[in-house]
C-alpha cells in the first residue's frame, strides 16, 4: 500500500485528536455559539436545562435564587418550590466545574462569565453557607476573587444579590463573591463605592423610568440612563436593570435598543432565543 503524503497524514492525525477531545455527549454546535457579553438570563433555573440552555444561546450571565434549608442551598423561585434535586451545587456549581475543567465556559474564548446569586432567606446565615461552599476545594478555583486588596480574575464571577450582608462582605479580607449594589443608593453607584466590592449595580427599571417602550423614550430619561451608565463605568462598575419589558414585540425591542445604545452591560430576559436573535441581528 502506498504511504500517505506526510502533510495529509498530519492533517488526519490532527482531525482525529480534535474529534477525540470532544465529549460524545456534547452538543455538536455548542462550541460555536457566539458569547453575548450583554445577555443575562433572569431566573435562569426556570428553563428546562438550567445553565445549559443559557450557554446554548450564548449568554454570559445567569441568575439563580437560593434558599438555605436543612443546611443546604436550594434553587427555586418560591419556598414551596424547594426540591432536594435542585441545589446550587447540582444546577450550577457542578456543571460550571465540569465545563471549566473541560476547556472553559466557552472553550477557546476568554469570556467574562457571571453567576448572579439572589439570596432569598436570611442574609447572614445564607451568605455564610454560600461562602463556605464557594471556597471549598472542589469549587474554589472557579471564582474571580478579592485578595490582598486586589481582584484576581477567574473563570466565573459570583455576585450576590437579594438579602446580601454588606457589612460582612465588606469586612472580609478575602472574598470569592461580590456585592450587587443598587443604582438608587448613592453609596453603591460610582465614586462613592468600590468596584472591588461592588462591581455590579442593579435596579428596578420601573422605579427609575416611566418609559416602557411605547413611542419615543423621553429625552430626559434617555439622558438619565446614559448618565447612570457613564457614572458606573467611570467607577469600573457594570449596570443591570430588572423589570424591563419582556413580552416579545416592538416595545421590548425599543427598550432593548436603548439599553444597547446606552452601553448597559447586562440585558435582563427570560426569553433566551429572543435576546440572542436581537443581539445577533
Amino acid at each position: 500500500m502506498r504511504a500517505l503524503p506526510r502533510s495529509l497524514f498530519l492533517l488526519l492525525a490532527l482531525l482525529g485528536l480534535v474529534a477525540g477531545a470532544v465529549p460524545a455527549t456534547a452538543s455538536p454546535h455548542w462550541s460555536w455559539v457566539e458569547p453575548l457579553a450583554q445577555a443575562h438570563a433572569h431566573n435562569d433555573y426556570e428553563h428546562d436545562r438550567p445553565l445549559h440552555d443559557a450557554l446554548d444561546h450564548g449568554f454570559t450571565s445567569v441568575e439563580a435564587d437560593i434558599y438555605l434549608a436543612d443546611g443546604d442551598l436550594f434553587v427555586a423561585h418560591d419556598p414551596e418550590d424547594l426540591d432536594p434535586a435542585r441545589t446550587l451545587r447540582s444546577l450550577y456549581l457542578e456543571p460550571l466545574r465540569q465545563k471549566v475543567l473541560r476547556g472553559g465556559i466557552y472553550p477557546g474564548r476568554r469570556v467574562d462569565f457571571q453567576l448572579l446569586i439572589d439570596i432569598k432567606t436570611e442574609g447572614e446565615s445564607t451568605y455564610a453557607a454560600l461562602d463556605s461552599v464557594l471556597r471549598s476545594p472542589r469549587y474554589a478555583f472557579l471564582w474571580t476573587s478579592y485578595r490582598f486588596g486586589r481582584v484576581w480574575r477567574g473563570p466565573v464571577a459570583a455576585v450576590v444579590s437579594g438579602n446580601r450582608p454588606r457589612e460582612t462582605m465588606e469586612a472580609q479580607r478575602s472574598r470569592v463573591a461580590f456585592y450587587d449594589g443598587r443604582i438608587a443608593n448613592q453609596s453603591d453607584l460610582g465614586p462613592g463605592s468600590d468596584a472591588r466590592l461592588t462591581p455590579l449595580v442593579s435596579d428596578n427599571w420601573t422605579t427609575l423610568f416611566s418609559w416602557t417602550g411605547a413611542g419615543q423614550m423621553p429625552a430626559a430619561e434617555r439622558a438619565s440612563l446614559r448618565e447612570i451608565v457613564r457614572t458606573a463605568h467611570d467607577a469600573g462598575q457594570r449596570v443591570r436593570f430588572w423589570a424591563t419589558p419582556d413580552v416579545a414585540g416592538p416595545e421590548r425591542e425599543a427598550v432593548w435598543r436603548e439599553l444597547v445604545a446606552a452601553d448597559v452591560d447586562h440585558i435582563n430576559t427570560d426569553d433566551l432565543a429572543g435576546l440572542q436573535k436581537f443581539l445577533c441581528e
